[in-house]
């Protein structure tokens, strides 16, 4: 259920007000992944998901490393970055993330795991931007960090 919490904390950041039910928020999709990347809904650990990410608590240093590892610096980078957001495609997510990760992404958000990795793709970049206000990921949970950009 901390998946359900955390997207609706990421719908809010996301601007979605209240990101709709049904699997169509951007923010219940990233919460899932969010949430499948740190074991909770089924315990399996992405493989490699969380060196530098400061913290089994903030699984989106893992989730950067893996975009990082499959060629997608450029766009992990711009996200972090005061520049523009470069966009990054659905299936370019399908190939960073493991397919069994994807797979529990979009059961939980009652999608196909394409359309799973469409929305990561449509909400991810403006997520890590506005998470990352200084340029770099802030230390401490993915929970307090969303709660302290709200204000």
């Amino acid at each position: 259920m901390a998946g359900n919490d955390l997207g609706s904390l990421l719908g809010g950041l996301l601007g979605g007000g209240q990101g709709g039910q049904g699997g169509s928020g951007g923010g219940n999709i990233l919460g899932a992944l969010l949430g499948a990347l740190t074991g909770g809904a089924g315990g399996s650990h992405a493989p490699g998901s969380a060196p530098g990410s400061g913290g089994g608590s903030n699984p989106l240093g893992g989730l950067l490393d893996m975009l990082v590892k499959s060629g997608l610096a450029d766009q992990a980078q711009s996200w972090l970055g005061s520049g523009d957001n470069k966009p990054v495609s659905g299936a370019q997510i399908a190939e960073a993330l493991p397919d069994r990760t994807l797979q529990q992404v979009a059961d939980e958000a009652g999608v196909t795991p394409e359309a799973a990795a469409d929305q990561i793709a449509r909400s991810l970049p403006t997520a890590v931007d506005r998470l990352s206000p200084q340029g770099q990921l802030p230390a401490g949970s993915l929970e307090d960090i969303i709660r302290a950009q709200k204000l």
